[in-house]
């Protein structure tokens, strides 16, 4: 089992797509599906199904993806060992909520990319469950997420403590007045799946106020700019806010303590070994959260 096949495959795993893993290698599309083809001999199973949107996974393909990950993070461990340089390479590809995203990130990228210039990262945004979902898929090294508790296939870094806020058009001076306008506001949130989304539901039960008509969306700023304008209210981190309510085109609202704070957590999958990379960065994201205490 060669080491180069197993990077192909664990590329066009990632991708879904035979074009992509290419770009992604630097190399031509027939050399991936050469490499892949070969490899599919030689373990004498088929690893993808392929259609006319890209590839997927089959069952043997996922049963080989762990595997083929702790190998390639051995072989870049066994390199670091006996390597002159101490600096670490390779690439990440990790998940974010665009809360975190927005309010969190830059300032854990900028502190990682002055230490660790040679990796090459990317960032994906997306709910907790799709996120979350991806990291158990191995498409992602990592994810910012939150709501987990006890999951028994991740390992869990409490990175941030949020206070969520209900947002509403900068006018207005109580939440539950508002509510009972004529004028039927919705709730502006993004997708199911979300776990503020769902904490915001917990917190209109808990005032007995029933489930307002939602209205998903896709960005924080869409969010914000349609509350602004008068069609709603949100539930959101008061860091992703507070520069808007500084401008008044929205108006913050503290929520009791039961409901106001959530933990933004960095999740990883267990069965992986850490990448050199990976573990660097969780390490920034321990260091950040320890001076925010």
């Amino acid at each position: 089992m060669d080491i180069h096949d197993l990077t192909v495959f664990a590329a066009a795993a990632r991708h879904g797509s035979v074009t992509k893993a290419a770009q992604s290698l630097s190399t031509v599309q027939s050399n991936v599906t050469t490499r892949i083809r070969l490899l599919e001999t030689e373990l004498k199973v088929q690893l993808f199904h392929r259609n006319h949107r890209g590839i997927t996974l089959t069952d043997k393909g996922q049963q080989l993806l762990p595997y083929a990950q702790q190998m390639l993070s051995l072989v870049e461990h066994a390199k670091a060992a006996v390597s002159d340089s101490k600096e670490v390479g390779g690439t990440l590809h990790i998940g974010s909520l665009q809360s975190t995203a927005t309010a969190r990130l830059p300032d854990v990228l900028k502190a990682y990319a002055s230490r660790h210039a040679r990796v090459d990262i990317s960032v994906e945004t997306g709910t907790s469950m799709d996120l979350i979902a991806k990291v158990l898929e191995s498409k992602l090294d990592g994810a910012f997420v939150s709501g987990i508790e006890d999951h028994p296939q991740l390992d869990v870094v409490t990175s941030y403590v949020e206070e969520l806020v209900i947002i509403t058009p900068a006018p207005v001076r109580s939440v539950k007045a508002y509510l009972k306008r004529g004028t039927s506001p919705k709730v502006l949130v993004f997708k199911i799946g979300c776990h503020y989304r769902q904490r915001f539901e917990q917190y209109l039960g808990a005032e007995g106020i029933d489930m307002l008509s939602p209205m998903d969306f896709g960005t924080i700023d869409g969010i914000i700019g349609c509350v602004a304008a008068g069609l709603g209210i949100s539930m959101l981190p008061r860091s992703v806010v507070e520069h808007s309510a500084r401008r008044k085109e929205v108006a913050i609202h503290q929520l009791p303590k039961a409901h106001r704070y959530v933990e933004t957590q960095f999740v990883t999958h267990k069965a992986q070994v850490q990448s050199l990379a990976l573990a660097r960065l969780i390490d920034v994201v321990v260091s950040q959260r320890a001076k925010e205490r």
